[in-house]
């Protein structure tokens, strides 16, 4: 066989196993739609950081109402892309990182501009500080989120979820706007503690109640219907004080939780260093393609609500 003909047959089986039709049997390539799948959990995703983004606008613009809306719109989008992704088994690294981008500006960058557009301007510089400790809290928050999701319980959130404190400040805003308060000075040295606190819940050990565990397809109690139905009812009626009210039942939910002896067990420590690899585990985790040890178990988890 001349060497011409010869390299002609493996580009052809190369071109062959390119196309998909090379493939061994019994092994399955992803089509058109499977890869769509995928765009649409990102562009969830995308929505609600383009609806932080957009909230950070009207703040400074002094849009303090639709600013706190884009949030609410950007936390319904955070609730959506993780249960899409895991309902159509696309969750994916790729996914896992572009949602803590997201959720950086939509429920970090966000709410402090509004809070301190709203409500932290008057005092200047001190309400920059206060403004920015919330920025800081909320990526360290979701920082720890990332590396304990491997061992964390699922039923439970370590801390305020960054969502969770960003809707409170978005639902005080509205609220002030639903009641039509005029008070700029006691707002400022009201929302200056209320800032602090939320930052303080989010990088702290409170116990928060965990929603991912939740079957809808499960049968409920009607209890817990008829109390859906009436938060329903009150959110078509009077949206801005019923987001008000959920989200400080949620924040108070925590404290509550560790009244009645709820404690949480460390079973990932932050801020402990990972152990280097010794000369001979490196040399062979190369030479199996792997990672060092340690490493690889903080990066695949799951995609999430943090």
């Amino acid at each position: 066989m001349s060497r011409n003909s010869r390299r002609s047959r493996e580009e052809r089986a190369r071109m062959e196993l390119y196309s998909g039709q090379g493939r061994e049997p019994g092994l399955k390539t992803e089509g058109p739609l499977r890869r769509g799948v995928f765009l649409l959990p990102a562009t969830i995703t995308s929505i609600g950081l383009l609806s932080g983004f957009y909230s950070i606008v009207s703040a400074v613009s002094g849009h303090f109402e639709v600013a706190a809306v884009m949030i609410v719109i950007a936390f319904v989008c955070d609730g959506l892309d993780g249960r899409i992704a895991r309902a159509s088994r696309t969750s994916s690294q790729f996914g896992v990182e572009y949602d803590s981008l997201s959720d950086v500006v939509a429920f970090g960058v966000a709410p402090a501009m509004l809070v301190y557009s709203w409500a932290l301007k008057p005092i200047g510089s001190l309400g920059i500080g206060v403004s920015g400790l919330f920025v800081l809290c909320s990526a360290l928050r979701l920082a720890r989120f990332n590396v304990q999701t491997a061992t964390a319980d699922k039923s439970r959130f370590v801390g305020l979820p960054v969502p969770g404190a960003a809707v409170m400040i978005s639902g005080l805003a509205l609220a002030y706007s639903y009641f039509e308060i005029d008070a700029p000075r006691t707002l400022c040295t009201f929302m200056v503690p209320i800032t602090l606190a939320l930052g303080g819940l989010m990088i702290s050990r409170v116990p928060y109640p965990s929603f991912k565990a939740v079957k809808l397809e499960k049968r409920a109690q009607i209890e817990l219907v008829i109390t859906m139905m009436v938060f329903a009812a009150m959110l078509f009626a009077m949206p801005q004080l019923t987001a008000f009210l959920l989200s400080t039942a949620y924040v108070l939910s925590g404290p509550a939780l560790m009244l009645r002896g709820e404690r949480l067990s460390a079973k990932v420590s932050v801020l402990r260093p990972v152990p280097p690899a010794k000369p001979q585990e490196a040399n062979g985790a190369a030479a199996q393609g792997g990672a060092a040890p340690g490493v690889s178990g903080l990066r695949e988890h799951p995609r999430g609500q943090q």
